[in-house]
């Protein structure tokens, strides 16, 4: 399938957004849920699967819907086509704080392996679909990083990570010990593994994993600081426990007996 060849603008900091401009004919997909806003003349479409499984009948169509399935996505995307005769645009938001990264597959070889809740959008023709990892260790120990999306095409991808981003790259041989919920991307080159690293006594109170992702160059790798889990992990952990109330900074917010003495001297319990 031609790719569509888009135009864009990323907005924004910490909470950002993509602003896709399609020429008349032009389409672009999206992960549902990912718009933001669009112009009049752009037409949606809700389609099974990846879209570009399309024309490949019933059965490219429960393909491209199963392989999204597995790696945890909705069944469905979006398909954005421009039926108006002169340009118009259509916005996708970041699903949380982070940054957004155009993605040229083109430059890429054609081929990027990502974060299975990394994509936001792609021009029309870019196909998503599943990569696993080979090694049974992966499996078992691999957590974020068991099953991955693989994007191939030759067009734009967008995909979005938590944080900050770093890219590393990666020569022959080089190896990089990286925590598996901060591998955004990587291009097929790079060897990724999970490996058990330190002992038990790490692992207990050294706070962290004991087992990393292992990835050998030679090629490119996207890292990010904050991966959603970690965050979610640490807003579970600050808020109030059954149904209680939490001071933070203050000792009477310090367990049960706390919350009641806090709610004493705050005047809960008159």
């Amino acid at each position: 399938m031609t790719m569509d060849t888009i135009d864009y603008e990323i907005k924004g900091a910490e909470m950002q957004f993509v602003e896709v401009e399609l020429d008349p004919g032009e389409a672009a997909i999206g992960e549902a849920g990912s718009m933001m806003f669009m112009e009049s003349g752009i037409e949606l479409d809700t389609v099974f699967g990846d879209g570009s499984a399309n024309q490949g009948g019933l059965f490219g169509k429960l393909l491209g819907a199963g392989k999204r399935l597995i790696s945890g996505e909705s069944l469905f995307t979006t398909i954005y086509t421009n039926k108006d005769a002169g340009k118009r645009r259509v916005a996708f938001a970041a699903p949380y704080a982070g940054k957004i990264m155009a993605m040229d597959l083109r430059q890429l070889g054609g081929t990027l392996v990502c974060q299975k809740d990394a994509f936001l959008c792609a021009a029309r023709g870019v196909s998503l679909g599943i990569a696993f990892q080979r090694k049974l260790s992966t499996g078992f120990f691999g957590g974020e990083g068991f099953i991955m999306q693989r994007l191939d095409g030759d067009g734009l991808a967008f995909i979005h990570a938590g944080g900050t981003i770093e890219k590393r790259t990666l020569a022959p041989g080089e190896t990089l010990f990286v925590d598996t919920g901060c591998v955004v991307a990587y291009t097929p080159s790079v060897s990724f593994d999970v490996q058990y690293i330190g002992n038990i006594k790490t692992a207990l109170f050294g706070g962290e994993g004991i087992f990393l992702a292992r990835m050998s160059g030679p090629g490119e790798v996207w890292l990010q600081s904050l991966p959603l889990s970690r965050l979610a992990s640490r807003i579970f952990a600050a808020a109030p426990q059954m149904g209680g109330h939490k001071e933070e900074g203050s000792v009477l917010g310090f367990g049960a007996a706390g919350g009641l003495l806090g709610g004493l001297i705050g005047g809960d319990d008159q």
